[in-house]
């Protein structure tokens, strides 16, 4: 079996360019912004799938993306980041709420920790994951970013499918 290098491609969204890198099994960084990545760069059936639904989610016609992910991490950082896969489209929760609902309540610290440390933006939905004051968590453009895209969703729960 021939293991095949990772591709990565920056596409064009509603919210400036998206990089997303994956191999074959799946995706495993979305950033925001043309960012150089590990591998090739250049689209492949599976980065192009992952921009087609990123824009129809940004279009508000996709809630839930059905595409095989396959982050690099560690085993709670893979527990923390399946976690925040089941946070509902415009819901959000504090990283301690996070944190015990993955069954790891005295870890709210390293879960934020893991939170931050996410490399699937919007993928896995750490724009839904926000300080106890209720504000997205980080600071400048990236906070403002979270910001939005918890808005968007909030503005859109009744319209996207």
């Amino acid at each position: 079996m021939t293991m095949r290098s990772a591709t990565y491609y920056a596409y064009r969204t509603p919210h400036g360019p998206v990089t997303i890198r994956a191999f074959e099994s799946g995706v495993t960084n979305v950033a925001f912004g043309d960012v150089p990545m590990e591998g090739e760069r250049r689209p492949s059936e599976l980065t192009n799938r992952a921009a087609t639904e990123l824009l129809e989610y940004f279009a508000g016609k996709r809630r839930d993306f059905d595409l095989p992910l396959a982050p690099e991490g560690s085993s709670f950082q893979l527990v923390v980041w399946e976690g925040m896969r089941g946070i509902p489209y415009g819901e959000a929760l504090t990283a301690s709420q996070l944190a015990h609902a993955i069954g790891r309540s005295g870890s709210h610290r390293a879960t934020g920790a893991a939170v931050r440390r996410n490399p699937l933006a919007v993928l896995v939905p750490d724009h839904r994951v926000v300080g106890a004051d209720g504000r997205p968590s980080g600071t400048g453009a990236a906070a403002r970013l979270r910001g939005a895209l918890l808005d968007f969703e909030r503005r859109n729960q009744d319209t996207a499918s």
